[in-house]
């Protein structure tokens, strides 16, 4: 049996040295600053550099098409209703615009990021009791490119309470590290949010994992972007409320959201891996109570 690395084929493994044998942590900085440049000629230049590299970007579909700086085109909102949202109560939709990673049965505790590559929940998710509800359920990696629009939604009417923020390196996400660097989600940045609903025996935690060149959340909810500068609190309360669809927050660049779901829900058809999917298309489905206020 061939090893992962014999598989890559030489331009996987250029994008893999170009985008991780390299001080990723001052990389990440570097770009995090220059894309906050305010500078319409700037922009365009970054901007035409960047569609060298990035497949399908289309700015067509944003509200805006002149951005004042890069990070600002990383964030763009797109046009109302070009990403419409199924609201039957039983369907958990997508959270994001992304290419369908790894996704299945969880097996006892242990999840696969890649073929041979598993890892516990517990590693990815540092809370006993909340990774203990997804033992036997499903998940999906759901990887945002960068060239897809950024932000994320609520996939589920939810409340939450807390962000458990945990800080870590800035690997590439895309699918040439994820073969080569064992738990790798483990070792991002990532933020931990369990998504409350009034159902007593389903439940469904999303973990964003930052990634290299702009390492960055932002929650609407929270005062503080979480980023490799932030020095706050692990845990974040909070007191927020979400209809399905509603916006959650974003990425400054392209990166991974999983989604963990208890052993009540099972996978549309048509959802495999490297297929693709839009935020507001089903997912899962399950038995769920939309959330009601008390």
């Amino acid at each position: 049996m061939e090893t992962s690395i014999q598989q890559l084929t030489k331009r996987e493994q250029i994008n893999f040295l170009l985008t991780n044998r390299i001080p990723r942590r001052w990389l990440t900085f570097f770009v995090g600053w220059i894309s906050q440049i305010q500078s319409p000629l700037l922009t365009k230049v970054l901007i035409w550099i960047w569609q060298l590299f990035a497949d399908d970007l289309r700015l067509q579909d944003a509200k805006k098409r002149k951005f004042s700086s890069l990070g600002e085109c990383f964030t763009r909102e797109l046009k109302d209703g070009l990403r419409p949202v199924v609201q039957h109560p039983d369907t958990v939709t997508s959270p994001c615009d992304a290419i369908v990673g790894a996704c299945g049965k969880i097996q006892g505790t242990q999840v696969f990021q890649a073929k041979g590559f598993p890892y516990d929940i517990s590693e990815l998710i540092p809370d006993f009791h909340l990774s203990h509800k997804y033992r036997d359920g499903v998940f999906i990696t759901l990887r945002l490119k960068s060239s897809m629009y950024h932000r994320f939604h609520a996939p589920v009417d939810c409340s939450v309470s807390k962000v458990n923020y945990i800080s870590g390196d800035t690997w590439n996400v895309n699918p040439v590290a994820l073969k080569r660097v064992e738990k790798l989600f483990c070792k991002n940045e990532r933020a931990v949010i369990e998504l409350n609903n009034d159902h007593p025996t389903s439940s469904i935690t999303l973990v964003p994992v930052a990634a290299i060149l702009v390492a960055s959340m932002k929650f609407n909810f929270l005062a503080d972007t979480l980023d490799l500068k932030y020095q706050g609190p692990n845990e974040i309360e909070c007191d927020a409320q979400f209809k399905k669809g509603d916006e959650m927050g974003y990425f400054q660049h392209g990166s991974t959201i999983i989604l963990f779901a208890t052993n009540n829900y099972s996978f549309f058809e048509g959802i495999e891996t490297g297929s693709p999917i839009k935020m507001g298309q089903p997912l899962l489905s399950g038995h769920l109570t939309r959330f009601r206020k008390h």
